[in-house]
């Protein structure tokens, strides 16, 4: 298993995936489906590579981030938010004629997600010979991230770079649909962070109960992820590492919006795993970072710092 060595902690973090803009409209009541509900709509920048590349960065490590986005006034706000919070963004391509993707959400008024539409076809422009063409980047990175938005032939491109480089590589399935795109790289992946439905999108398996994310999770590490982590909500998380498995409880926290949680929490895990620390604190961090995060409207919350979720933390 790969484990932190010399300079991870200086070397950037390679971020590959969406970028974007969320759309959240916050219903005030009960959601009536086929009917309009009054409520709120409030913007921000979002994309799952995006989240994670930004939270690592209020975490305090180098990243930089592999996107694109539309020539528009989207992606302008995108490129001045995500550059503003410490990202690299030199090598997010401006596609001329593209329009910048957009997440749409609706959630009800307890925060939880009721319905979304992912519009990410921008992501066509990350192709192969792109990242083939930034493979230098791939050789200075201390881990290679990746969301299952991108093509399944630009993920095998950004595994067969990483591998050329020894880079160890963690991947976002992003949604159950997508996930399916991780199948065939998962022996290639250090770590994964599926959420109980993408869990069972990569394993075929029931995840509905602590007992059946271990299994799952363990599942994930025999067909060759170093370390799988399932979130499970209100259960907080499982995870599977070599001989190591466990189940860590959710933090009580207010839940304003679940949006970005797990994107937090993935970032918190690497960010630990970078600096060497162990798997079992690692996640603790990971379930304090979405917790910090359940309780803002922002996708990425302002408030987070490594100081941060070790206020919150109790090993």
């Amino acid at each position: 298993m790969w484990r932190a060595g010399e300079g991870s902690e200086e070397r950037p973090v390679l971020v590959i995936g969406a970028a974007g803009l969320d759309l959240k409209g916050y219903a005030a009541g009960a959601v009536r489906l086929g009917a309009t509900n009054p409520g709120q709509v409030r913007r921000s920048v979002g994309g799952v590579a995006r989240n994670i590349a930004e939270n690592l960065a209020r975490l305090g490590h180098p990243v930089i981030l592999i996107s694109a986005v539309g020539n528009d006034e989207a992606g302008r706000w995108v490129l001045e938010r995500t550059r503003g919070a410490g990202v690299d963004v030199a090598h997010v391509t401006v596609v001329p004629e593209g329009r910048t993707g957009v997440y749409l959400a609706v959630l009800d008024e307890q925060g939880n997600l009721v319905v979304a539409v992912d519009d990410m076809g921008v992501l066509e422009a990350i192709t192969p010979r792109y990242l083939q063409a930034r493979r230098a980047l791939f050789e200075q990175a201390a881990m290679v991230v990746l969301d299952a938005n991108l093509s399944p032939a630009a993920l095998r491109m950004a595994v067969r770079l990483a591998r050329r480089f020894g880079v160890p590589v963690a991947a976002d399935p992003t949604s159950p649909t997508l996930a399916m795109r991780l199948r065939p790289i998962l022996p290639e992946l250090h770590l994964v962070t599926p959420n109980t439905a993408e869990a069972e999108a990569l394993t075929g398996l029931p995840v509905s109960s602590v007992d059946e994310a271990l299994f799952a999770a363990r599942y994930l590490t025999a067909l060759g992820v170093q370390i799988a982590v399932i979130t499970m909500a209100e259960l907080g998380l499982v995870y599977a590492a070599g001989d190591l498995s466990g189940h860590i409880p959710a933090l009580r926290t207010e839940i304003v919006d679940f949006t970005g949680a797990g994107d937090a929490l993935t970032a918190a895990v690497i960010f630990a795993l970078l600096h060497g620390i162990p798997i079992e604190e690692a996640v603790r961090l990971g379930v304090a970072a979405a917790a910090l995060t359940l309780r803002s409207r922002e996708t990425v919350s302002p408030d987070l710092s490594l100081e941060r979720l070790y206020e919150q933390l109790v090993i």
